[in-house]
């Protein structure tokens, strides 16, 4: 199974839409997906990421699945921590020393310490990617998978910077600090993770490609350098 993981396009948070330039990002994204195709297209609930999955359903005729889980909000209301200017923010969109430089548990360093629920958050999360896996026919089991139905699908999920980078953490067994603090994914990039069907009836999903923008360059248009925008 290939699962991808898509980061909406360039976003007008204030409409929870497409700005003119994720509309052709979206765009992009569809001719490319379709030269394989999907066999399931699921979707953060947020207007954003629906957005940029439309072309493409409408290129494959597939409907999108709505995962209420996948929602940037419920991640954002856990791991945004309050900033100097008195607003919130992610918690982690700071120097990444600051993420990697602590001896405890992630959830114990003072770059979390105004957040609502760091360590439920992160936690609800696992157990909402778990639960998807799941259904998938790939159940947890420590930091690998019993393959329970194996298959050759492709599964597309549209979502977002904080579930997306938190959500990979997890499906790789990277500490969340260390993934938040030494990779990143922008506008409407695509990642792929590979569950290969071995014999023994394991598998762990290994990183094919992590934020790739070819369509974008493909698709002459400008590249857009913040990731957290």
């Amino acid at each position: 199974m290939y699962l991808y993981i898509i980061r909406h396009g360039e976003p007008d948070y204030a409409t929870d839409s497409l700005t003119d330039l994720g509309k052709k990002q979206a765009a992009a994204l569809a001719e490319r997906l379709c030269v394989h195709g999907f066999d399931e297209i699921y979707t953060s609930p947020l207007g954003r990421a629906i957005q940029t999955a439309q072309p493409t359903c409408e290129r494959l005729g597939i409907s999108h699945k709505i995962e209420e889980w996948m929602s940037e909000d419920l991640t954002f209301d856990d791991l945004s921590a309050e900033c100097e200017n008195g607003k919130r923010d992610w918690s982690f969109a700071c120097q990444s020393t600051k993420l990697l430089d602590h001896a405890g548990e992630w959830h114990g360093n003072p770059v979390f310490s105004t957040c609502r629920a760091a360590q439920d958050g992160y936690a609800r999360i696992t157990k909402c990617s778990d639960d998807f896996l799941a259904r998938l026919g790939y159940t947890r089991n420590g930091k690998t998978y019993k393959i329970t139905a194996p298959s050759e699908k492709r599964i597309a999920a549209f979502c977002h910077h904080g579930l997306g980078t938190s959500w990979l953490s997890h499906l790789l067994s990277i500490p969340p600090n260390i993934f938040w603090a030494s990779f990143n994914i922008a506008h409407s990039s695509v990642t792929v993770l590979e569950f290969n069907n071995n014999k023994d009836g394991f598998t762990a999903p290994q990183c094919v490609c992590l934020s790739d923008v070819s369509h974008i360059y493909k698709g002459g248009l400008a590249v857009n350098s913040s990731v957290f925008g």
